[in-house]
């Protein structure tokens, strides 16, 4: 996770400094956590990673 904001302007400012930045947009999450009467709207920016473990699992696994 990068940011989680209750303010939909710093996360798109953070999501614009990612961007020049380089980091591919594929590799960019968005949610909108809604809110209701007793919690505000949270919007969380992320980055999806690969993970090295995982794949090293799967090419060691008798499976």
């Amino acid at each position: 996770m990068i940011v989680e904001t209750q303010d939909q302007a710093e996360m798109r400012t953070q999501l614009r400094r990612l961007r020049e930045a380089g980091v591919d947009g594929s590799m960019i999450r968005i949610d909108t956590l809604c809110g209701r009467l007793a919690l505000p709207t949270t919007y969380r920016l992320s980055r999806f990673v690969t993970d090295p473990g995982w794949e090293s699992e799967c090419e060691h696994s008798d499976h």
